[in-house]
């Protein structure tokens, strides 16, 4: 085998394994760029971890808004004052397809309120598409988080 072949191999090897990995669990490690859905701005980092049970958690690593520098600004409820940072804001979320997820909870420390929540994983894996909602998913409100990592 020649050299250029021998260096195909790798890459076309090295190509499926990755891409294997990816659609055996495009969620886990992943960070998200969460962006508020009225005024456009950015919100939090976000990151997923898939736990023992097969469920996925999603973490705030990073506060985004200015005005959250020090602590929830905008909260009401009792993450007022308190930093974002290391906050949980989605758990219990299963993957149904390496693209689907539902039957998680997701926690606006604004209100200190926690939605059900459903999320699409975009065919190139740059978008989360999840929804939050109360007791139908007909009433409740989108979002689409940016894939930082």
């Amino acid at each position: 085998m020649t050299i250029i072949k021998k260096i195909a191999f790798i890459l076309t090897a090295t190509t499926l394994v990755a891409g294997q990995a990816f659609a055996a669990d495009a969620l886990h490690g992943t960070k998200w760029k969460t962006v508020d859905d009225k005024t456009g701005k950015p919100k939090a980092l976000v990151e997923f971890t898939k736990q023992a049970n097969g469920t996925y958690i999603g973490t705030i690593v990073q506060s985004l808004d200015p005005a959250n520098k020090n602590g929830c600004a905008v909260c009401t409820g009792k993450y007022k004052g308190k930093p974002l940072a290391g906050l949980v804001i989605v758990h219990d979320l299963r993957a149904t397809s390496d693209r689907e997820f539902k039957d998680g909870k997701i926690l606006d420390p604004k209100n200190d309120r926690t939605y059900s929540f459903k999320a699409t994983l975009t065919p190139d894996g740059q978008l989360l598409k999840g929804r939050g909602y109360f007791v139908s998913s007909l009433a409740g409100r989108d979002q689409t988080w940016y894939r930082v990592r």
